[in-house]
């Protein structure tokens, strides 16, 4: 089963300076390898637990969705961050 997103943390962060993000949800713990996305981009991350990751933002313009991707489970729904 995909993950599913419920919040983020701030749901927006500067345009040009890397920030921390937590992720909250469910589905986040051995699944297998993940990937955090803002928009396109692929960014670092930390699970803290089955239902929160810690993400780091990367630099950007405009809103974009965060997903989760389980590389068996698929991709979690969006959630939107606004790069500010």
């Amino acid at each position: 089963m995909a993950p599913v997103l419920t919040s983020l943390s701030p749901s927006s962060g500067p345009a040009t300076v890397f920030s921390s993000v937590v992720i909250t949800g469910s589905g986040f713990a051995n699944v297998g390898p993940l990937s955090v996305r803002f928009g396109t981009t692929a960014t670092t991350f930390t699970i803290d637990s089955d239902t929160q990751i810690t993400a780091i933002s990367p630099t950007g313009t405009g809103t974009v969705n965060v997903t989760v991707k389980v590389e068996l489970d698929g991709t979690s729904n969006g959630l939107p961050f606004t790069f500010v």
